[in-house]
C-alpha cells in the first residue's frame, strides 16, 4: 500500500520550477481585488445560496434545502461509516434527491447502515478495492495522452482519462499496473489539466509571482500563517501579503500540492473566505469532509466565487510538471491564477485549488488538495 504522499514527503524540498511558473511572463497581469482591511463575517448562508442558485441553477428554496440536507448528510455519513464497519465502501450525496448513499461490500451491513438514515448499496470493490487499484496505477509507468484517473464510487470503477485524438496506450498502463480492464472505464477529455500557478485565489500574496491564500492557519507551534498550493513556492520562499511578510515553511509538489506559509510579521488571522463577486465573507467553522456529490464553492481572485459539486476523491493527475496523487475532482470552474484558493462546503474547509482544465466561460474541471493531510501531517490548525 502506498503511504500518504503528504505524510511521506513532509520535510522534503519543493521544486524550483514551481517558482519558475509563478514568475512566468504575465503572472501579474490580472489585478487582485482589494479586500476590506477589517473583514467580518456576514450573512454567509444567504450569499452562498445566491452562488448555488447561479451555478447549479437552483431556486432560493432549493438552495436552502440543499445546504440543510448537506449539513445533515455530513453527520449521517459519520454514523453510517461506523455502522458499516469493515464493509464500508464509500459514500455519495445526490444534490438532486438530497439523499446520502453509502456503499457496502457485505449485504449483511445494509440494515445497520439504513438504520442511520442513509441509503445502502452493495458493491464488489468498494473504497478499499478502488484505492488498491489507484495505488497500482500510481506506480505504473506514465503513458502519453493519459492525463489522470479517479475512483468512481457510485459505479464501483476506476475512470481513466485520455486526451481526445491521442494514441494513449491504456492497455499498456493497465498491464504495467496489474489492473484488470473490467475494473476500468476510459473517458476522453478535450483539454489536459494545467496548474493554476501564477495568480491567486482568496487573498493575493506575492512571491515574485502571485498565488492564493487557501485558509488562515497556525503551525504546530501556534505561529500564524496560511495553507496554499505547494507548486506556488519552495521551502524558504519569501512571501508578501499587504504589509505582512511570510515564508514557505512546508511545501510538497509533486506527489501532493500542499504548502504552509508561516507569517514572519504583521499576520492577523481571520477564519473567513472572501466571496469576491458575491460580496462579503464566508465563515469557516471546521474541516469536516463533505461527501462526494456535495455542493462546494471556490474563491479565486481571477474568476471570483464559483460553485459546483464534488465529483470524485483520490484522483491522480499527471500535470506536465509532475504527477499529483489524492486530489479531489470538481466541476467548479477556475482559470490560471486561481491556484491555492479556498474550496469550502457550507462552512467547512475542504481544500486548496491545485489545477484543472476549462474556464469560467464554458465550464471545466478543477482539482483541489484536501486540507486534512496538512492538518494531520504538519500539525496545522485551521481556526474555527
Amino acid at each position: 500500500m502506498r503511504p500518504s504522499p503528504v505524510i511521506s514527503a513532509v520535510g522534503t524540498g519543493a521544486l524550483a520550477f514551481g517558482m519558475a511558473l509563478a514568475m512566468a511572463p504575465g503572472a501579474l497581469a490580472a489585478p487582485a481585488p482589494t479586500a476590506p482591511q477589517s473583514p467580518v463575517a456576514d450573512d454567509s448562508a444567504a450569499s452562498m445560496m445566491e452562488a448555488l442558485q447561479r451555478d447549479l441553477d437552483l431556486s432560493s428554496l432549493e438552495a436552502e434545502e440543499l445546504l440543510a440536507a448537506q449539513e445533515a448528510a455530513i453527520e449521517t455519513e459519520a454514523e453510517a461509516t461506523e455502522a458499516a464497519g469493515e464493509a464500508y465502501g464509500g459514500s455519495l450525496f445526490d444534490t438532486d434527491t438530497l439523499e446520502l448513499t453509502v456503499m457496502v461490500t457485505d449485504p449483511a451491513a445494509v440494515e445497520a447502515v439504513e438504520a442511520t438514515g442513509a441509503e445502502a448499496t452493495v458493491v464488489s470493490q468498494g473504497s478499499d478495492g478502488l484505492t488498491e487499484a489507484m495505488e497500482d496505477l500510481n506506480d505504473a509507468e506514465a503513458q502519453e495522452g493519459v492525463v489522470g484517473w479517479y475512483p468512481d464510487v457510485e459505479n464501483d470503477t476506476i475512470v481513466v482519462e485520455v486526451l481526445e485524438g491521442s494514441d494513449a496506450d491504456v492497455d499498456a498502463l493497465l498491464a504495467d499496473a496489474g489492473v484488470d480492464a473490467s475494473e476500468v472505464e476510459v473517458e476522453e477529455t478535450s483539454e489536459a489539466p494545467q496548474l493554476f500557478a501564477d495568480i491567486v485565489g482568496g487573498y493575493a500574496y506575492y512571491m515574485g509571482g502571485r498565488c492564493s491564500v487557501g485558509f488562515p492557519a497556525t503551525n504546530s507551534a501556534g505561529q500564524p500563517g496560511f495553507v496554499t498550493a505547494g507548486h506556488c513556492g519552495t521551502v524558504g520562499t519569501s512571501v508578501t501579503i499587504g504589509n505582512g511578510r511570510g515564508v514557505f515553511e512546508n511545501s510538497v509538489f509533486p506527489g501532493n500540492d500542499a504548502a504552509f506559509v508561516r507569517g514572519t510579521s504583521n499576520f492577523t488571522l481571520h477564519n473567513l473566505v472572501y466571496r469576491y463577486n458575491s460580496g462579503g465573507y464566508q465563515s469557516v467553522t471546521g474541516t469536516s469532509q463533505a461527501p462526494t456529490g456535495s455542493a462546494v464553492c471556490r474563491s479565486g481572485s481571477t474568476t471570483g466565487w464559483h460553485c459546483g459539486t464534488i465529483q470524485a476523491r483520490n484522483q491522480t493527475v499527471r500535470y506536465p510538471q509532475g504527477t499529483v496523487y489524492s486530489l479531489t475532482r470538481t466541476n467548479v470552474c477556475a482559470e490560471p491564477g486561481d491556484s491555492g484558493g479556498s474550496f469550502i462546503s457550507g462552512s467547512q474547509a475542504q481544500g486548496v485549488t491545485s489545477g484543472g482544465s476549462g474556464d469560467c466561460t464554458y465550464g471545466g474541471t478543477t482539482y483541489y488538495q484536501e486540507v486534512t493531510p496538512m492538518v494531520n501531517s504538519w500539525g496545522v490548525n485551521i481556526p474555527a
